[in-house]
C-alpha cells in the first residue's frame, strides 16, 4: 500500500518560508523597483546555470515588452506585477521543485483570457528565436 503523506512537501514548506521572507524584505525595503530588480536579480543569480539562461532570457524579455511590470520575488521565483502588486508573470526553475523542465507562469492579472479555456503556463526547455517569439507575444498580452 503506498504511503501517505499529510500536508505540504518539504519543498513546498520551504517555499512558503521562502514567501514570508520575501513580504518582510519587501516591507523593510519598500516595494520600489530598484528593490524588485535587485531580489530578482539575486534570485536568478543563485539559480543553477541550465535555470539561470533561461530566468536572465525572461527577465530581458519582459523588460523589452511590458516594461511597466514591476519586479519582485515571489515564492522565491522571479516575477513582475502590476503597479498595485498584482503578479502577472512569473519563471519557475526546474531545479525549485526538481521538476524536469523550468515554468512561465501566470496569474490571474494577466489579461490572457480567451473565451472558457485559456493557458495559464508554459514548460520551457530552451530560449530560441521561436520560443522567444511566443513568450514575447505572451508576456505582452498578459500584460496588456
Amino acid at each position: 500500500m503506498a504511503e501517505k503523506t499529510a500536508g505540504l512537501s518539504k519543498d513546498e514548506r520551504d517555499a512558503v518560508k521562502q514567501r514570508a521572507a520575501e513580504v518582510r524584505a519587501q516591507e523593510k525595503a519598500g516595494k520600489s523597483r530598484a528593490a524588485g530588480e535587485k531580489a530578482v536579480r539575486e534570485a536568478i543569480d543563485a539559480m543553477p546555470d541550465d535555470d539561470r539562461v533561461l530566468a536572465e532570457g525572461i527577465d530581458r524579455i519582459v523588460t523589452e515588452v511590458a516594461p511597466h511590470l514591476v519586479p519582485k520575488t515571489w515564492y522565491g521565483f522571479p516575477a513582475y506585477a502590476t503597479a498595485e502588486g498584482k503578479i502577472v508573470v512569473f519563471f519557475k526553475a526546474a531545479s525549485k521543485f526538481t521538476s524536469r523542465y523550468a515554468t512561465i507562469g501566470f496569474e490571474e492579472a494577466a489579461q490572457l483570457d480567451d473565451g472558457d479555456l485559456w493557458v495559464t503556463s508554459f514548460a520551457l526547455l530552451a530560449l530560441t528565436p521561436q520560443t522567444e517569439k511566443k513568450i514575447a507575444e505572451h508576456i505582452r498580452k498578459a500584460a496588456g
